[in-house]
């Protein structure tokens, strides 16, 4: 899944924040028990994540996705102190998990961990967000993008994940599930409301700024 190699990787970690131990848990035991561990954000990622939350420093954060927390809890590391981030997934399967690892937390006070379908739950959010992390179903990321537009104040970011598909976006004859990336990075190419970046990190993150 990384773009980087393996060498490389492990030196941008020796020069990058160390994990927390509920991090190095939570990574661990996803790998363990969890079908698809490669979708936790982790230790890199991570990291990435919560600087950008912390250059922000947001009140409210909306995250889309939450599999089994680790990208939540980074994300939350640069909350204000009235800080909280709405985290939404569909995956009941997990509850139990995510809601132990929050529960394992000092920053449990600060998360809003709802379940259901995004689509139908950010409708409902009444609430302006300065930071919006997508990492869910990718088909859906331009659905969510819409959603969460009017309620990013100026200046917010949206942080997509998983945006270069392991390289495959390169291939001159893609998959169904490439074509969806690509028609997503298309569409926010063509956005003029927002200015925009595609970071290399891990699987691509697309960093997004309203205007």
């Amino acid at each position: 899944m990384s773009l980087i190699q393996e060498d490389m990787q492990q030196l941008l970690l020796n020069y990058c924040e160390p994990e927390s131990v509920l991090l190095q848990k939570i990574d661990r035991e996803t790998h363990l028990k969890v079908l698809m561990p490669r979708m936790l954000s982790g230790h890199y990622q991570g990291r990435v994540l919560s600087m950008l939350s912390k250059l922000v420093n947001p009140r409210r954060i909306l995250e889309i996705g939450t599999f089994t927390g680790y990208a939540t809890l980074c994300l939350a590391e640069g909350l204000t102190a009235d800080g909280l981030i709405y985290t939404l997934d569909i995956n009941e399967e997990l509850e139990e998990m995510v809601r132990a690892n929050f529960e394992s937390s000092e920053l449990k006070p600060k998360i809003k961990y709802l379940l259901g379908d995004a689509a139908e739950t950010v409708p409902g959010l009444n609430e302006t967000f300065d930071l919006v992390f997508i990492d869910a179903d990718k088909k859906n990321n331009g659905t969510y993008y819409d959603l969460v537009f009017d309620k990013l104040r100026p200046g917010g970011l949206v942080i997509v994940d998983n945006v270069l598909w392991s390289g495959k976006v390169l291939n001159s004859s893609p998959d169904k599930d490439t074509k969806n990336i690509t028609t997503f990075n298309d569409k926010i190419a063509a956005d003029n409301r927002v200015e925009k970046l595609i970071l290399p990190v891990r699987d691509g993150l697309f960093v997004i700024r309203k205007k």
